[in-house]
């Protein structure tokens, strides 16, 4: 696991948070709980990734 990796997401984190208050401010719900959907689906899909290649290099190393 790289540094870089916790600095994409911590920094996918803030914008999600800045955005969904300025539409939360300007009235707009709905799109800002999209856009915290969709953040949540980008991290996940990161994490995901990241679990997958752990597992890839479990079954590299104990040859399974």
């Amino acid at each position: 696991m790289d540094i870089n990796l916790l600095f994409k997401i911590a920094g996918i984190g803030i914008i999600v948070a800045v955005l969904h208050q300025i539409l939360t401010k300007a009235g707009r719900e709905d799109q800002a709980m999209m856009i915290t959907l969709a953040g949540v689906v980008i991290v996940l899909t990161i994490v995901i990734r990241e679990i997958s290649d752990l597992f890839t290099t479990v079954r590299a190393v104990f040859d399974l």
